[in-house]
């Protein structure tokens, strides 16, 4: 069992070619050795970009990370493994700018 587990919940709203009935609930339980609120929060937190696009990259970045992680003997996932990890050190480098630059120094 992971640190932490989610239930994932995806509806679909609708959009410009298609009822909101046109597909069925999908509900899926993953696991994360992260806790998955802090991190979107961070992300969200930041102001990179708005709420509900900070909350998408951060959690699909969690997940396709800890997919990766788990399969990562895979051959598929081999080759990615190096270019990812840069971008998730470039990323974490982008957020904590995004926190310093929220804190004003006092005049």
């Amino acid at each position: 069992m992971s640190a932490h587990n989610y239930r994932v919940t995806l509806e679909y709203l609708g959009g410009q070619h298609a009822a909101s009935d046109l597909h069925a609930l999908l509900q899926f339980e993953v696991g994360n050795h992260d806790d998955l609120f802090n991190i979107i929060q961070r992300v969200q937190t930041a102001n990179l970009t708005d709420a509900d696009t900070a909350a998408a990259l951060a959690l699909g970045m969690k997940l396709f990370g800890e997919a990766m992680l788990k399969h990562r003997k895979d051959p598929l996932f081999e080759k990615l493994q190096p270019a990812y990890r840069e971008f998730i050190v470039a990323f974490k480098e982008r957020i904590a700018a995004g926190h310093e630059a929220q804190i004003q120094p006092l005049a």
